[in-house]
């Protein structure tokens, strides 16, 4: 959910923000409130379910070492992640399942994913920040923010939490449906994938409204 920055400004809905605020250094946050930061794991893949998180820092206790998670190795995201869940103020995990993307979209289903993240949080944020240039409808104000994995300390606290969980689930999902690399490649299309799901058809944790699955499902295809 990313898109060019303008000279100065990131896009949101109503407005714009300035880049001023967005950098991932400690910021002076008083104009939003109390601040959630949400973001969601899981557009490309073609398996599995699209996992968002919410997070509410605690201003007086800063996090180090906080970005967007697909820069983080898996060790160090996997250490983040325990000190995000156990020093923040709130914190919720949403998610839309597969059947919810193939019903929908997965656009459509990363937004219900992120509501129901905002939702569960055990604090009522005044103002939410969402990675990306489109917010879903949370009855609450809030922004979009271009790159906001990278500038946003509560937004990259919330992908790498997201992160952590979606790949647990796809390494359970990996346990219960053998051969396909889920536990590698967490359900993007590798060519591991590709071959995979050749060779083996779909299992219920694909996204069957997706073209290469859709094309596995169909014999004489080609992937």
């Amino acid at each position: 959910m990313c898109a060019k920055l303008g000279a100065g400004f990131v896009r949101k809905s109503g407005g714009v923000l300035p880049q001023r605020q967005q950098i991932l250094e400690p910021i002076d946050v008083s104009p939003y409130g109390v601040l959630a930061g949400v973001d969601e794991v899981g557009i490309g893949p073609l398996a599995g379910a699209v996992v968002a998180c919410a997070v509410i820092l605690d201003p007086t206790v800063p996090i180090n070492d906080l970005r967007d998670s697909k820069r983080l190795s898996e060790k160090a995201r996997e250490r983040l992640a325990e000190i995000i869940c156990r020093q923040s103020l709130s914190w919720s995990l949403g998610s839309a399942s597969v059947a919810e993307v193939d019903r929908h979209n997965v656009l459509v289903a990363s937004h219900l994913a992120m509501q129901r993240a905002v939702a569960g949080l055990s604090v009522t944020p005044d103002t939410v920040l969402v990675d990306g240039n489109k917010t879903p409808d949370f009855g609450l104000p809030a922004r979009a923010v271009v790159k906001g994995d990278q500038r946003v300390a509560a937004i990259s606290a919330a992908s790498i939490v997201a992160k952590v969980t979606r790949d647990r689930q796809l390494v359970e999902l990996a346990a219960r449906f053998p051969g396909y690399g889920f536990e590698r490649h967490k359900g993007y299309p590798t060519k591991h994938h590709l071959q995979a799901l050749a060779a083996l058809g779909p299992c219920e944790a694909h996204r069957r409204s997706f073209a290469p699955v859709q094309r596995a499902a169909s014999p004489g295809t080609e992937l």
